[in-house]
């Protein structure tokens, strides 16, 4: 009975990066990844996560328990990063977007964080960030997440996010945790009534959240979701790792709008599944009729994770018996679809 105890070969600690491998053996040639004009499969996903997490080690020295902060809207840099810093042993750090440069000098001073992967717009914030650290602090080193769809003239840092890819190596394996309890995730605060204020989250609370999610909102195999949560509050609420779980294709976008609708019909056709606040909504909703038609195509779920609880509002795009999701679907001229 001895031999029944848990070993290597009958117990692994349990990690929601898991999820990226089985994606890509399972769903490597399907879509993963969608922003704009540029596509990705998992394969290609989980090659670029590898690549990723063997040049943080290799190039940049990245050693385990290290913090890499992220500051970067709902870009593809943004969801690979959720696999490839803790695929080299690394503690993923999101800060928000619209955090003052005070606020994110505390986070990135409080966190010890060694390397920061800053989108270029938010350049200037961090630099100003670094200003207002103190003499004996030493700032992480910048990698600048540029956007071929934008201009990126005004950025000066030599580093960026894909010349970093490309220095790793694609047969990278993985660091796996020692133990499921070691820190995978650290979060903070916006600092609204006090001082950010962060929070350690560990490889096997992140796998069970992943997985009640999946199963409390009944997400289908190969959904098609749209990014409308920022990815920078609470880890998008475990959705980059559960997407990777049931093999989904993930919209990236910068900005949501209508525009965003109006402009990209070839792809929202299929949307499915979308997670977001009201604020959102009510930019593709008339302003005039807000109340009623909110109350009709919304559903409002009461969600209880390990670590929170969360008021959400989700829309399933694909409920087409639904009077209220046709009617969203016709303001969008979706109705053949």
């Amino acid at each position: 009975m001895e031999l029944l105890k848990p070993s290597p070969a009958n117990s692994s600690p349990i990690t929601p990066l898991g999820f990226l491998e089985r994606s890509a053996t399972i769903y490597g040639d399907c879509t993963s990844i969608i922003y704009n004009s540029k596509t990705y499969t998992w394969n290609q996903t989980n090659q670029r996560c590898l690549q990723l997490a063997s040049a943080l080690k290799s190039v940049m020295g990245i050693q385990g328990g290290d913090v890499i902060s992220v500051l970067s809207p709902n870009l593809p840099a943004m969801y690979e990063l959720h696999f490839a810093v803790p695929m080299s042993g690394a503690i993923l750090n999101n800060i928000n977007t619209r955090l003052d440069a005070r606020t994110i000098s505390v986070i990135l001073c409080h966190s010890e964080s060694k390397l920061i992967f800053v989108d270029f717009l938010s350049h200037s914030v961090i630099l100003e960030a670094f200003s207002l650290f103190p003499p004996e602090i030493k700032p992480p080193v910048v990698i600048l997440i540029t956007d071929n769809d934008e201009d990126n003239s005004s950025s000066t840092v030599s580093l960026t996010y894909e010349g970093l890819l490309m220095k790793g190596d694609p047969n990278f394996k993985w660091v796996r945790p020692g133990s499921e309890w070691d820190p995978m995730v650290l979060n903070y605060t916006s600092g609204t009534t006090s001082a950010p204020k962060g929070v350690v989250h560990s490889h096997r609370g992140l796998f069970f959240t992943t997985v009640d999610s999946l199963i409390d909102w009944s997400v289908p195999k190969q959904p098609v979701f749209l990014w409308t949560l920022a990815m920078f509050h609470a880890n998008g609420w475990c959705y980059p790792w559960g997407m990777a779980a049931v093999g989904g294709t993930n919209i990236c976008l910068r900005k949501f709008d209508f525009f965003f609708f109006d402009k990209r019909r070839h792809f929202i056709r299929r949307l499915t599944q979308m997670i977001t606040m009201l604020i959102p909504i009510n930019k593709i909703n008339d302003p005039g009729k807000q109340r009623s038609r909110l109350l009709e195509i919304l559903s409002i779920i009461t969600t209880v994770f390990s670590y929170f609880i969360s008021y959400t509002i989700t829309i399933s795009l694909n409920m087409r018996d639904n009077t209220s999701i046709k009617r969203l679907r016709k303001k969008l001229n979706f109705t053949n679809v």
